[in-house]
């Protein structure tokens, strides 16, 4: 039996938290058409008869001097390091540049296999493909075409994920999808729908508190008190939307989600929006959820 810890990496929307909630068949990590919503190395773990892959969902890796964006990459390159094997995903979409020359530097520097993913093959062009192949092979051995979306060429990346894994016992439960705390769990959910109702730069601008958790026995119910923290007073607006319609889509959306985590009767969940004045650029704020 093998057991294995699995870095993913890849640049920003190539896939890769898409690709593990596949493979995991559960919402593992949180998905978004906007780039780097993945902020913390979050693991999803798939076990079968071969054993057990614990894969590590990295940030996005992004070229940038902002601090955010700074303690993205850190947070990824110090995951990687620690892990048995490297899934790198990339997107054939978009033309290989200084992002991908940088990541294939740093996997080069490790002693550990590496198998490349070329994703979105259902959407790509073959030229598109044929030219993320030509590029990848230059340095890795094991280059394979899927579609996360579309749940393609995903078993036989199991295969070779398997082949090149360590032997070892399970390091979970055989039923575990994923070891996050119920809390984080909770304030990605509603991450998602409050950066999937808005557009443009505010997604970024956004980071979610849960506040508190109360539990009743007798009435057979949980309140979740939660905050969806923003960096200027007239984002709050846009977040609360008209007549507070826009935060009454994001509690129903996440209301929905949230239910799937509980065994209670009755879950209230309450929301509120506050400005909290550049945290992007605050280390102390950043510290606590990367």
């Amino acid at each position: 039996m093998v057991s294995a810890i699995v870095g993913v990496i890849g640049r920003p929307s190539s896939g890769k938290s898409t690709l593990i909630n596949t493979i995991c068949e559960h919402k593992v990590s949180i998905v978004s058409p906007t780039a780097q919503t993945t902020r913390n190395a979050i693991r999803g773990i798939y076990t079968d008869q071969r054993g057990q892959l614990v894969f590590v969902d990295t940030p996005g890796f992004h070229l940038s001097e902002q601090k955010l964006n700074t303690l993205l990459q850190e947070t990824t390159l110090s995951h990687i390091k620690e892990t048995d094997l490297v899934l790198y995903i990339i997107d054939p979409k978009r033309e290989p540049k200084e992002e991908e020359e940088a990541i294939v530097s740093h996997l080069l520097k490790l002693k550990v296999p590496i198998v490349a993913a070329i994703n979105k093959i259902d959407i790509a062009t073959n030229k598109e493909v044929t030219k993320a192949r030509i590029f990848l092979e230059k340095n890795f051995k094991t280059v394979l075409e899927i579609s996360a979306a579309q749940d393609k060429g995903v078993d036989e990346l199991l295969i070779e994920l398997y082949k090149v894994s360590p032997t070892g016992p399970l390091m979970y439960p055989e039923d575990s999808y994923t070891d996050q705390p119920l809390e984080f769990r909770i304030s990605e959910i509603i991450r998602e729908k409050a950066i999937n109702s808005v557009k443009e730069e505010l997604p970024h601008a956004i980071y979610v508190e849960v506040i508190d958790m109360e539990y009743s026995e007798e009435q057979d119910s949980i309140w979740i008190r939660a905050v969806i923290n923003v960096e200027k007073e007239s984002q709050k607006g846009i977040v609360v939307g008209k007549g507070g319609e826009g935060i009454k889509k994001i509690r129903q959306a996440s209301f929905k989600e949230i239910r799937r985590l509980f065994k209670q009767k009755n879950l209230h969940l309450d929301l509120r929006v506050k400005a909290h004045h550049k945290w992007r650029k605050k280390e102390h704020v950043l510290k606590r959820f990367i």
